[in-house]
Formats: C-alpha cells, sequence, structure tokens
C-alpha cells in the first residue's frame, strides 16, 4: 500500500449542496489542489484555484460583492463567474492582462452533493460521479456529518470500511462481535458510470445482532444482507437490510443506506463524511417515538471515533522505516487488495 499517494483524475466530494449558500465563499483544500467555490446568483456552484494571479493570497479570505464578483483582500482584484478578472482598483482605467484569469475546475451537482475533478479536466470524459439517490429523496430521512479532517491518507479509510472484520475487537458492544467478522464474504467488481467499483457481500441467516442493530432496528435474531462498496476512490457505499427470520423483502425489513465520501487534503490528510439514510417511515426498535435515522445518527458518532483512532494509529506507522516490515494478508483481505490495485493501476495512468 502507498500510505503517501492520492489518485487526481477523479470526481471528488467537495461539500453537500446546503455548504455552498449563495453570498457565501467556500475555501479548501482537495489532493492539493487550493480550491475556491461559490454558488452563483444564477445557482450554479463554481470552482477555480483558490490563488489570486497577483500575489498568491488566498480567494477563500475574500468576499462576494453585490455585483456577484470575487474580491481578493489583498489588493482588490475582482473575478467573475467565468473566473476572469473584471477589475484592478490600482488601474481602473486599465489594461487587464489577459492572463489574469483563475484556473477552473469541473464541478457537477447531483442527488445534494457537489462534486469537484481536481486532475486533467481532459481525463474527465465519459467519467460521472457515483449517484447517491436517497440523500435527495423524501422517501428516505437523510443526516449528514459535519466534514471530518483526518491526519490519515484517504486510502486507509477505504480499506477499513470494505475490511469489516475489524468490528471485532474494534467495535466490539456496539456494531461488531467475533461472529460478525466470520461472516463469510463474497466480492463483486463492476465499472459504473465509468467508475471502476469493488463490492464485499455479507450474508447471514438466524444472526443474533450486535447491541446497536439490535437497539435501532428492534430483532434480536435476524436474517441478514450487508454490503460495502468502494463506488469510486471517492465514495462508498454501505447498506444493511435486516428482518425476522425468513422475512428478508417484506414490510418487516429495517435497515440503512450510509455513504462515507473520502475526500485527499494531502498524501496524509483527509476529509471524512457521512450520510446516513432511512426509510422516512421507519422508527427506531429502542425508542418508536424517534425515527430510525435519527437514533443511528445519535449512536454512530461513537463508532466513527474508533476507527478514527485506528486511522491515526496507522498513520503514524507510516513516518517510521519500515525495516524489513511487509503486510501478512488473510482472505478476508482480498477486497482491499483489490482496491490497492485499481487505485495503483489509476495512479499509474496519471504518471504516463
Amino acid at each position: 500500500m502507498l500510505a503517501n499517494s492520492y489518485v487526481s483524475n477523479t470526481w471528488y466530494v467537495a461539500g453537500f449542496s446546503g455548504e455552498f449558500a449563495k453570498g457565501k465563499i467556500e475555501g479548501q483544500t482537495i489532493a492539493e489542489k487550493p480550491v475556491v467555490m461559490w454558488r452563483t446568483e444564477t445557482g450554479e456552484v463554481v470552482a477555480f484555484d483558490g490563488r489570486c494571479v497577483h500575489k498568491r493570497m488566498p480567494l477563500k479570505e475574500g468576499r462576494l460583492l453585490a455585483d456577484g464578483t470575487l474580491e481578493c483582500p489583498y489588493h482588490g482584484f475582482c473575478y467573475d463567474a467565468s473566473g476572469k478578472c473584471v477589475r484592478i482598483p490600482s488601474q481602473p482605467e486599465g489594461p487587464i492582462p489577459s492572463r489574469a484569469a483563475l484556473k477552473p475546475y469541473p464541478v457537477i451537482e447531483q442527488d445534494g452533493v457537489v462534486w469537484l475533478w481536481p486532475g486533467d479536466p481532459a481525463k474527465v470524459g465519459n467519467v460521472r460521479p457515483p449517484r447517491s439517490p436517497e440523500i435527495a429523496s423524501e422517501e428516505w430521512e437523510s443526516i449528514c456529518s459535519a466534514p471530518m479532517p483526518v491526519p490519515a491518507n484517504y486510502r486507509l479509510l477505504i480499506e477499513n470500511l470494505l475490511d469489516i472484520t475489524h468490528f471485532y475487537p474494534l467495535h466490539d458492544g456496539n456494531v461488531g462481535d467475533v461472529a460478525h467478522s466470520r461472516i463469510p464474504v463474497e466480492v463483486v467488481e463492476e465499472t459504473v458510470d465509468g467508475n471502476r467499483s469493488v463490492k464485499t457481500v455479507r450474508q447471514a441467516q438466524n444472526y443474533k445482532q450486535p447491541p446497536y442493530f439490535r437497539e435501532w432496528f428492534g430483532y434480536d435474531v435476524v436474517d441478514r444482507h450487508h454490503t460495502h462498496c468502494m463506488m469510486s476512490p471517492a465514495l462508498t457505499r454501505v447498506e444493511m437490510r435486516t428482518a425476522p427470520p425468513g422475512q428478508l423483502g417484506t414490510e418487516a425489513e429495517r435497515g440503512f443506506v450510509l455513504y462515507h465520501s473520502h475526500t485527499p487534503i494531502d498524501r496524509s490528510h483527509h476529509i471524512w463524511r457521512w450520510y446516513m439514510n432511512a426509510k422516512a417511515e421507519h422508527r427506531a426498535g429502542r425508542d418508536p417515538s424517534v425515527s430510525l435515522a435519527k437514533e443511528m445518527v445519535r449512536d454512530f458518532p461513537n463508532v466513527v471515533q474508533q476507527d478514527l483512532w485506528a486511522l491515526e494509529k496507522q498513520q503514524e506507522m507510516f513516518a517510521l522505516p519500515d525495516n524489513g516490515y511487509s503486510e501478512v494478508h488473510v482472505r478476508a483481505d482480498r477486497a482491499l487488495l483489490i482496491v490497492r490495485k485499481i487505485l495503483g493501476e489509476m495512479e499509474v495512468e496519471e504518471a504516463a
């Protein structure tokens, strides 16, 4: 595994649609690219290189003026929604240099999510961001986390999400136990909208649920269908369906769709967002006065904190020389090894 690398030529999550309000500047770093973004008066989200063309001032520190232009806080260079410099206070009569324009980044807004392509725009081709329809659907209650800075390479999170044998011991007592880690796993590879994906499928019958699932869904023993899918280097989708034995696919079924976005800041930091989705009419097993989505979101941060701890500890080890160390892999690691191969091939293609 390369713990100091990332893919540039892909779509990454820049934020939820609600994070981009008119009149508000959003500045962030994606794949070591400083980016400034805002929603224009016509409702479109635009993104550009976040450095003023004059003296490298970060434009995220600037302001949007009444006429819709972005003003740099250092010397007042103003940029319109196309990224072109349209005003320089120190020379109001012009001329404005023809090179005074911000580099644009491709942006797509869909399903309540804003996506950005930080790599070579010529490589977008037919690649589209993965779909996440539940987030924008009225049939689902969708609750999104705040963006979480993680001091670890984003690959570590992808591998964590595909490898749930760590549910014991890391999550023992909430979403995991030894039996959970021993459920047989099937691995499926496919390409959707130009994105190579890897999915793990775990099915169990007459399975005794760990505490959180028992409290969320209201069932002690269930049949269960559980998938984790790296839809692209930017997004992992988790789906769980549970029901009393023999009742999967009926009105008794309960579960969730959980999206995790992993957006690299640089080679050892990323932004993690998660999006919990449950059917809007479903209630919590522990407390039917509360919706299922809200009940899960109340407990889920405990699970996230355990994963954050593990990711940080792993990343710390990459700062030290290997001295002959190499990982030993087991059968349960098949999916993450396929992911490493896919991301490695994407990086080789970029380098070429």
